[in-house]
């Protein structure tokens, strides 16, 4: 990490400094490889007053492998497995409800097409080496904590069947959709955001939406 002048940069070649699961493997047929990441990030961070949505990388851990919370894949009633690329963008695959997690290996990570190493969720090899609660900086510069007995998650699952026109059965967290913010006290915010020694941050949690999905 070099602090380059009102920026945090990371250069990373990808390849995380922990063991990995086998890839590729039944649930992902990507094989690792080296990357180019420059990444940088505002040092001294703004919020602001409207949170926005993040599809891709969210942030970047403290050892240089990126977060991404959400998945390619989507509802399709016509594919073999349930869920494609092409699918009905108003459900978004959850990748720790759909069968075998596309192949997430014991950090939480696995491999794109690119063959970029990405973690979906909290890597305990990460939690082990980092000695504190920080885990890594999200792409506003806020840092991403986890702290998953103090900090709770303010979403929940829904209630009820979804509605016809999209995946059939209850809200079972096979999809994004299938969960609601509903906030409450001492929890965080509809971004997983909080304080933190007296400063907002990120948090990684042990629950949906795991990984932030959007940023201030």
């Amino acid at each position: 990490m070099l602090l380059i002048k009102e920026s945090r940069c990371f250069i990373a070649n990808g390849i995380p400094d922990h063991p990995t699961g086998n890839f590729p493997n039944r649930g992902n047929p990507n094989t690792i490889s080296e990357q180019q990441l420059n990444v940088c990030v505002p040092l001294k961070p703004k919020r602001g007053l409207v949170p926005k949505s993040i599809k891709g990388t969210v942030g970047i851990a403290v050892n240089g492998v990126p977060f991404r919370p959400n998945t390619a894949g989507f509802w399709d009633s016509n594919a073999r497995l349930g869920h494609s690329r092409h699918g009905n963008k108003n459900w978004s695959l959850e990748i720790f409800g759909a069968p075998g997690k596309l192949g997430l290996d014991f950090n939480n990570g696995h491999v794109g097409r690119a063959g970029l190493y990405h973690y979906h969720g909290i890597a305990n090899s990460l939690t082990r080496t980092s000695g504190s609660s920080l885990v890594g900086y999200a792409g506003d510069g806020f840092e991403i904590h986890y702290l998953p007995v103090e900090r709770k998650t303010g979403w929940q699952l829904k209630k009820g069947m979804r509605p016809s026109g999209g995946p059939p059965g209850i809200f079972d967290g096979s999809y994004s959709e299938d969960y609601e913010f509903v906030g409450g006290e001492n929890r965080l915010d509809q971004c997983n955001g909080g304080k933190i020694l007296g400063k907002y941050a990120y948090f990684i949690t042990d629950n949906y939406p795991f990984i932030p999905r959007c940023l201030y």
